[in-house]
């Protein structure tokens, strides 16, 4: 009842999901800004699984608007040489191919080509009308080469028409993009339409505070505009829904009665959000389920148990929190954490901007050495490792902390905290003369600040992805423990800043780039001072040394950079049956430059904790800690394989010369 036909290949298609977007784009030259007001969002279908604005902003990102005029276009999350670009000559093949009508303009066809079909580039015809002097691009038609190293895509066709104003202004009217993929070998293809309709043209001048719109914001949705009913949606249709489109609605309730279609979608956002429901309206979503099950050294065998509650219980109180238990060292851990948002919430306490003040209190084995940026240090897959994870003490906090977050993704984050280290067998706590202590206490004060412009990213229960590496990170950071406030046997003082982007090479890839650099102001204990992250899983993890051991290099000052090349098969694109597998090149190489200065030495400052005696500290010279990887991305349009080389202190003991790493990458 419900089949339509692909316009590329002329194949049945079942709708299972329709998005329609209405909104006002406002443009001023000088000074130069463009703002976007969504009046109207609609959304039917059975893609349902997480948030609407999360996935809204990712299938935006994803399939952009194609920029002809820039020497780069930005599509599937990555960059096409443009025809019209500055090296469009030495990357294209082009023909004058015919003569055709558009528009009742007769216009000129230019063909081309990518001169390897492997590459980054499109197939593709400009049409010129014959007598315009201006030479101005009336219609442009975009196909990708069947053999292009492009994950997923069966088939792409991206058509754009431009009208020309009295005064020679380019107006674009339409934009239409049609794309067949297939995600998985032998199942069913998917097949994504995104039409975008311009009208309404005005160069009239308008007050920007009309539409509540600020500089500091490209896009501003109003609250009603999931509220638009169907006859406005009807009224502002340029072109009206097909028969498949207009019974989506009713298809996906028909679907939803069916019980193995009804526990499959369920099965399908239990793997997007990591959490399950606990009723329909759940007041209290358990997880997250990666993480109920790992093991470590210290722990063994570790189960946990936790969930958080919901905007169904209240809008603008919630909580969050687990217990886990090891078997090895018979110790139950915790997680609790109550939280006030001064906006209401539409489902968690996570969600873009944060304006919240939380207090937690926590119960957990400190890896001295080691952060997980990216996941749960409990993530079953980390559970594998080179080496013992013994550098560990227990750590007892309680923290106060101030989120403040602006629509233009600036944010501040303000805490006061109460930790107190409890030491180990591995890492004990023994000061210069001799004594040994139990515990340590330490009550600080810290500011963090970050700004992010530009910045997308997919909104999780937990935490943030980002849906690109764009936009320019920077965030800094300060801690200050006033020594004797609350027990604080030391006073700390420590810096850290950090900056992240990628930064794009055309038809040559792009690379991820992260520079960090950090100093500690005064003398304070070792587990206070700057320790690299040392990586010690078989599982790539950025912003992390993979052959580095945990304590390896303690410092009080560094800089460091992370850079990852991706190549896209720059190489392996011109070798011939090698690029029909797809595989694609990606480098990577890390530095880390740091510096200890004498009134952090235990040896001279006998009031501070000696370092571990089963711990090899090196003292970092002149030279820094150096290493590189290569490897093959892409394997299965999903792994990556990594070969790692340490280039520099080659000679220490228990430390990896060498290794192998595996991960995903799931790219376009």
């Amino acid at each position: 009842k419900h089949i339509d036909t692909s316009e590329i290949s002329g194949k049945p298609i079942l709708n299972i999901s329709l998005r329609e977007k209405m909104s006002d784009v406002c443009y001023t030259k000088d000074p130069s800004s463009e703002h976007e007001y969504v009046s109207g969002l609609r959304q039917v279908g059975l893609d349902d699984v997480s948030s609407k604005d999360g996935i809204r902003m990712a299938l935006e990102d994803v399939f952009r608007e194609i920029d002809l005029y820039q020497n780069d276009v930005t599509l599937l999350q990555n960059r096409f040489v443009s025809p019209l670009s500055k090296i469009a000559a030495d990357y294209y093949k082009f023909y004058l191919s015919d003569t055709v009508v558009v528009d009742s303009d007769s216009c000129v066809v230019l063909s081309f080509v990518p001169h390897t079909s492997q590459a980054w580039g499109f197939i593709g015809k400009l049409y010129v009308p014959k007598n315009d002097s201006t030479m101005f691009v009336k219609k442009v038609d975009l196909y990708l080469p069947h053999s292009i190293n492009v994950n997923f895509i069966d088939g792409m066709v991206v058509s754009q028409t431009f009208k020309k104003c009295t005064d020679g202004t380019r107006l674009k009217v339409k934009d239409d993009m049609i794309m067949e993929l297939s995600v998985l070998p032998g199942t069913p293809k998917l097949y994504v339409r995104r039409n975008t309709h311009y009208g309404n043209h005005s160069f009239e001048k308008f007050n920007i505070e009309d539409y509540g719109l600020y500089s500091d914001q490209y896009e501003i949705v109003s609250n009603e505009a999931y509220d638009i009913d169907e006859n406005q949606w009807n009224q502002q249709r340029p072109v009206p829904l097909n028969r498949g489109e207009q019974g989506l609605g009713n298809m996906v309730s028909e679907l939803r009665s069916d019980k193995f279609f009804y526990w499959t979608e369920k099965t399908l956002k239990l793997l997007f959000s990591g959490y399950v429901h606990t009723s329909k309206n759940s007041k209290f979503d358990y997880g997250p389920i990666n993480t109920s099950i790992s093991f470590n050294s210290v722990e063994g065998l570790r189960l946990r148990a936790g969930g958080m509650t919901t905007a169904n219980l209240s809008k603008r109180w919630f909580a969050r929190g687990f217990a886990a238990y090891g078997f090895k060292d018979h110790k139950w851990k915790y997680r609790a954490e109550i939280e006030y948002s001064f906006r209401d919430k539409k489902y968690h306490s996570r969600e873009f901007p944060v304006h919240s003040l939380r207090f937690t209190s926590l119960y957990a084995l400190d890896q001295l050495g080691q952060r997980y940026n990216s996941t749960n240090s409990d993530n079953f897959f980390h559970s594998f490792k080179r080496m013992e994870d013994t550098r560990v003490t227990y750590m007892r906090q309680q923290q106060l902390l101030y989120t403040l977050e602006l629509t233009n993704n600036f944010s501040i984050e303000a805490s006061v905290n109460f930790e107190r280290q409890e030491a180990t067998r591995w890492i004990p706590f023994i000061d210069g003369y001799g004594n040994r202590f139990n515990h340590y206490n330490e009550a600080a004060f810290e500011l963090d600040l970050r700004y992010a412009p530009g910045e997308k990213f997919y909104q999780g229960k937990t935490g943030r992805r980002p849906i690109n590496l764009d936009a320019p990170v920077f965030s800094l950071s300060h801690i200050y423990a006033p020594k004797g406030f609350l027990g604080s046997k030391f006073m700390i003082n420590r810096t850290e800043f950090r900056y992240s982007q990628r930064y794009w090479l055309s038809a040559f890839g792009y690379i991820d780039a992260v520079f960090k650099a950090g100093h500690v102001w005064n003398s304070v204990p070792y587990m206070n001072l700057l320790l690299p992250n040392a990586n010690i899983t078989y599982v790539v993890r950025p912003e992390s040394y993979s052959l580095m051991n945990p304590l390896e290099f303690i410092n009080d000052s560094y800089a460091s950079a992370d850079l990852t090349y991706w190549m896209n098969g720059l190489i392996f694109n011109r070798i011939p049956v090698i690029n029909k597998l797809k595989l694609r090149e990606v480098v990577t190489f890390k530095a880390l430059w740091g510096h200890r200065s004498q009134k952090n030495n235990p040896f001279r400052h006998p009031e501070l904790f000696r370092f571990p005696d089963n711990v090899n500290v090196t003292d970092m010279g002149s030279v820094p800690y150096m290493e590189v990887s290569v490897g093959i991305d892409n394997i299965l349009s999903l792994f990556r394989v990594d070969s790692v080389w340490r280039l520099s202190y080659r000679n220490t003991p228990d430390a990896p010369n060498w290794g192998i790493l595996v991960g995903m990458h799931l790219a376009f």
